[in-house]
């Protein structure tokens, strides 16, 4: 093919128009929401509750879709629900807005209870390999033997503590339909379900699926209610400290 026959063929090329760029520019936009509306959600983790599966400073992708369905009608996409074992971000019930990662130890119509800090699930104790217990904390009959009758931890919500009897059968506790039963695997560091009751499906965000990036932090980097300058202050010191900050070896880390 000549040199010319070349020219012509690039000059007849039609060049794209300044509205098809802005298409093309809004159609990416408008599925990078979609993703991380509904399919995929960043979540950080600012507390140790979870140690030593998920360390405070651990940025995770939580997976939205088959743990709550919300997407897509159901026919389209398999709808499960939180299983036991799982690890699962929610609304606090005891905060609205605030999100909460705890691991689900109990499912609708499960009987629970703790015996010197083990749980006990439908009467078979279980084996926890990923709990964490600190020997050195005070002793607490309401937590690690949940749900002892008579003994309310005095950090129990009020709504908690007139609500926990209707749902104890012997020594057990009796998970009600369409709610979970959830606690940290810090076991004695944990503020979760023995301390504001059972988590609503309704409430059920996702399941972290991997650890995207991890920051070596504590929870004094999270205040409870940060200003806008605590906000510029850690965003710089974590711009500038970025590489010594980051735990390289937690990046890609599958959750489980």
């Amino acid at each position: 093919m000549s040199d010319k026959k070349q020219e012509e063929q690039k000059k007849e090329q039609p060049k794209e128009t300044f509205p098809e760029s802005i298409a093309g520019f809004a159609s990416v936009f408008v599925s990078g929401l979609f993703i991380i509306t509904f399919v995929i959600q960043h979540f950080e983790i600012p507390s140790g509750s979870m140690e030593q599966t998920l360390l405070i400073g651990d940025h995770v992708f939580v997976d939205r879709l088959v743990s709550t369905g919300r997407a897509f009608p159901r026919p389209l996409l398999p709808y499960r629900g939180p299983k036991r074992g799982e690890i699962t971000v929610f609304v606090s019930p005891a905060e609205p807005g605030l999100y909460l990662v705890k691991r689900i130890i109990a499912v609708p119509g499960d009987k629970i209870h703790l015996h010197e800090g083990k749980v006990y699930l439908n009467g078979v104790e279980q084996n926890e390999a990923y709990v964490v217990r600190d020997g050195n904390t005070i002793p607490s009959t309401f937590r690690d033997e949940f749900p002892a009758r008579g003994m309310i931890a005095s950090d129990a919500t009020l709504q908690w503590r007139m609500e926990l009897p209707q749902h104890i059968e012997g020594q057990d506790l009796v998970v009600p339909a369409d709610h979970y039963f959830a606690m940290g695997d810090n076991r004695d560091h944990s503020y979760d379900s023995r301390y504001w009751g059972f988590i609503p499906r309704e409430n059920i965000v996702g399941r972290p699926l991997f650890v995207a990036w991890s920051l070596n932090q504590t929870e004094e980097d999270f205040p409870p209610n940060p200003s806008m300058g605590d906000r510029i202050t850690a965003f710089l010191k974590t711009t500038v400290h970025f590489f010594t900050l980051t735990r390289w070896n937690r990046v890609l880390r599958r959750v489980h």
